[in-house]
C-alpha cells in the first residue's frame, strides 16, 4: 500500500475517538479545491473534495457546531 505524504498546503487533525485516526486537510490551489480525507493507521477511509465556493458554508457549519458545544444540552425528562 502506498500512502501519500501530507501536502505542503495543509495540516493534520488527530482524532480523539480512535487510536490512529486523523483528518487530513489539504489545499489544492491549481484545482480550486480543499480536500478533507479521513485516515486510519495509514489507510484512507474516504475523501471529500470541496470547491472554494463551498468553504464559507463548511466554516459556518463548523462554527455553529462549536457554538452548540458551549450551550447546555437540555436533559430529557
Amino acid at each position: 500500500m502506498f500512502v501519500t505524504p501530507v501536502p505542503r498546503l495543509g495540516d493534520v487533525v488527530v482524532g480523539r475517538d480512535a487510536v490512529g485516526r486523523v483528518l487530513r486537510v489539504s489545499a489544492h490551489p491549481n484545482s480550486d479545491r480543499v480536500v478533507l480525507s479521513i485516515w486510519q493507521d495509514g489507510s484512507c477511509l474516504g475523501t471529500l473534495r470541496l470547491a472554494s465556493d463551498d468553504l464559507p458554508h463548511v466554516l459556518e457549519v463548523l462554527a455553529g457546531a462549536a457554538a452548540a458545544l458551549q450551550r447546555p444540552y437540555p436533559q430529557a425528562g
